[in-house]
């Protein structure tokens, strides 16, 4: 059986959509600090999409750990 894909969301409603997530305290820095931790999310994904990926072993071994 395949697996249904969500239709990709907009930038802007998922930026409102974090906004209304945030609690009525949040700063300036408390929402930047959630997109910046969204981006770093998403480009992470579209590497593991795009095939840029490393195993545990190869990084191991690159840093010369046991």
């Amino acid at each position: 059986m395949p697996i249904a894909k969500a239709k990709p969301r907009g930038v802007k409603s998922e930026a409102l959509k974090l906004v209304r997530d945030l609690p009525d305290s949040s700063s300036w820095n408390d929402l930047m600090y959630c997109i910046y931790v969204r981006q770093k999310i998403e480009a992470g994904l579209a590497d593991i999409e795009s095939g840029r990926v490393h195993t545990h072993a190869s990084i191991r071994k690159e840093f010369a750990l046991p």
